[in-house]
């Protein structure tokens, strides 16, 4: 997702951008750059882009709410990598957390009749994940992935091959260059995926990196302490 700088016009709308023809990614190389699906927010202009992006069992939606913030209250000035930030994970690699193939098992025994209603379905499916994933803002967050495709309920991220790569996915790969811009690694105190065993690697590969934590967020910081998040963003970005 990418924030531009706002115009004194009202920002154009959400604008999705199709993901390209199945044959067309068929034919690309395992080596080149594939086209991300991504929306625009904000005008144009002559500033360079916020880009954001989302997580495991994310998608672009996830911080349009984040995203029309910044826009409104002035995003900043980033160059291209001129500074980062990473939202609650470290740059180091993770043994397959159980509670993610759970979730992934939950997932997939889900039954949802056809014909029911967009809010009934999510109310049926919420109920046979609770059980597992006790999380209220966790369940939904889970939910977002939940879609309707020709009068059937199904969960739009491949849970088969996420199940198969998840090794994979909590692996970090090995870097021996530091990145030498800001970063801000901004983490939620009831998580455990920022942690003090971390500042060793982060301090190595992001020497001028500050380490915060949002009291009272879990791993979804922007969704459970919204406008903690929105300050610690903008106090980091700078001026406009």
């Amino acid at each position: 997702m990418m924030l531009r700088r706002p115009p004194a016009a009202p920002a154009p709308p959400w604008r999705p951008r199709p993901r390209p023809p199945p044959a067309a990614a068929a034919a690309r190389s395992v080596v080149t750059a594939v086209p991300l699906a991504h929306a625009e927010l904000g005008s144009r202009g002559d500033r360079p882009p916020l880009v954001l992006l989302h997580g495991l069992f994310g998608s672009r939606g996830n911080f349009q709410t984040v995203a029309k913030a910044l826009v409104r209250r002035g995003s900043g000035k980033p160059d291209l990598v001129e500074r980062l930030i990473s939202v609650d994970i470290s740059p180091v690699s993770m043994a397959p957390v159980s509670e993610f193939s759970a979730y992934i098992s939950a997932m997939k025994s889900v039954k949802i009749p056809d014909g029911l209603s967009r809010s009934a379905a999510r109310q049926l499916a919420d109920d046979q994940l609770r059980p597992v994933v006790q999380l209220p803002q966790l369940r939904q967050f889970l939910l977002t992935n939940l879609v309707e495709v020709e009068g059937r309920y199904v969960w739009r991220v491949n849970l088969e091959a996420i199940s198969h790569h998840l090794a994979d996915i909590m692996n970090f790969p090995v870097f021996h260059k530091p990145y030498p811009g800001p970063a801000l690694f901004l983490g939620g105190s009831n998580s455990p995926y920022i942690s003090s065993k971390d500042y060793p690697e982060i301090q190595r590969l992001f020497p001028k990196a500050d380490v915060q934590h949002i009291q009272g967020a879990g791993h979804i910081v922007h969704q459970d302490k919204f406008e903690e998040f929105i300050t610690a963003v903008l106090n980091f970005l700078p001026p406009a």
